[in-house]
C-alpha cells in the first residue's frame, strides 16, 4: 500500500482506468443499435466519442458515447422531437431496456453501471473545419436547437495539450470525474475535459495532489461558467444543463474544495495519514488506504 500521496494517486489512476474486459461487455450491443438505427433513420456513419475514444473514462461509471449521422432529408428541425424518435426506435428493438433522453443523446442502460451504457447522439454533417481535416456535425442542445461540434477536432486538443505535459492532462481529467462520479455532481465531462485541458495549456508540470486541488479551486471561482470552445466549434459550452444542476454542482464542489485544502495542508504539514483521510473523503471512500 502507498506510503506518499504521490503514491496514493498513482495508484487511483491505474485503478481508475477502465479493463479491455469492461469496454467489450457495453460494445456488445453496438451492432444492434447501428443496425435499428440504419433501418430506421438511413444512419451513414457510426462512430465511438466521448471518454472512452478521448481515453479520460472511469472505470465502472463511463458509458459508450456514439455519433449517429443522419442524413439531413432524415433529421428534424426541433432536436428534441428528433431525440424522441431516435428513443422510440431503439425503444422497440429493446423493449425490455431502460431507454431515456439526457440531452444531447439517448441513453440506452443495458445495466446499472455506466460501463453497460450506450449513449446516441443524432448527428447531421455540416461540413468541414478550417483546416479542411475533420468533420464538423450539429447536435441536439437544450430547448430543441441543434450546436455544432466536432469530436476529432477537440479529441486533437486535448491529446496535443496531453502530449507536451508528459501524458499527465488526460489523468489528471479522469481525476476530476472521479470526482464528477463518485459525489454525483451534475456537471458536463465535455466541459471538464475542455475546461482542464485549457488550464493545462499553460502549465509547464502537473503534480496530481496538487493540481486536483487547483483545478477544484479553478472551478469554484469560475462559478461553472458558460466557456467558449478554445477550438471556436461549439461556440458557449455549459457546465451543466440547468441552472439548479449548475448551483448543486458548485455546491459539491465547494465542499470537495475544502476537503482537498484540508489534504494539502495536512501533507504539507507532513501528517500523511491524514492527508490520505481528506483525500478519501474528497473520493467518496474511493481513494487508496495509506500504509
Amino acid at each position: 500500500m502507498p506510503t506518499t500521496v504521490n503514491g496514493g494517486f498513482d495508484l487511483f489512476v491505474s485503478r481508475l482506468t477502465p479493463s479491455s474486459a469492461e469496454a467489450t461487455a457495453a460494445s456488445s450491443h453496438r451492432s444492434s443499435v447501428e443496425g435499428k438505427l440504419k433501418n430506421s433513420f438511413g444512419v451513414s456513419n457510426f462512430f465511438g466519442t466521448g471518454s472512452r475514444e478521448s481515453g479520460t473514462s472511469v472505470r465502472y461509471y463511463s458509458d459508450l458515447d456514439y455519433f449517429a449521422s443522419i442524413p439531413t432529408q432524415n433529421q428534424r428541425n426541433d432536436s428534441a422531437y428528433m431525440l424522441r424518435l431516435v428513443k422510440e426506435q431503439l425503444q422497440e428493438r429493446f423493449p425490455s431496456t431502460t431507454i431515456y433522453v439526457d440531452t444531447p443523446a439517448v441513453v440506452c442502460a443495458f445495466g446499472q453501471d455506466g460501463k453497460d451504457k450506450i449513449e446516441v447522439v443524432p448527428a447531421y454533417y455540416t461540413g468541414r473545419d478550417d483546416s479542411d481535416k475533420f468533420n464538423i456535425y450539429k447536435i441536439p442542445e437544450i430547448g430543441g436547437g441543434w450546436v455544432k461540434s466536432s469530436p476529432s477536432v477537440h479529441n486533437g486538443y486535448v491529446t496535443g495539450v496531453n502530449n507536451k505535459l508528459d501524458k499527465k492532462v488526460k489523468q489528471l481529467i479522469r481525476l476530476m470525474k472521479a470526482v464528477r462520479y463518485y459525489n454525483n455532481i451534475p456537471i458536463s465531462s465535455f466541459y471538464l475535459e475542455l475546461r482542464i485541458a485549457k488550464w493545462a495549456s499553460t502549465e509547464s508540470s502537473i503534480l496530481y495532489s496538487y493540481d486536483v486541488r487547483t483545478m477544484l479551486k479553478h472551478l469554484v471561482d469560475c462559478e461553472l461558467a458558460n466557456m467558449r470552445d478554445p477550438m471556436g466549434i461549439s461556440g458557449l459550452v455549459p457546465a451543466s444543463n440547468t441552472e439548479t444542476y449548475r448551483q448543486d454542482a458548485l455546491s459539491k464542489l465547494k465542499t470537495a474544495l475544502t476537503r482537498a485544502n484540508n489534504a494539502r495542508d495536512a501533507e504539507e504539514a507532513g501528517r500523511i495519514s491524514l492527508s490520505f483521510d481528506w483525500w478519501d473523503k474528497v473520493y467518496n471512500g474511493q481513494f487508496p488506504a495509506y500504509g
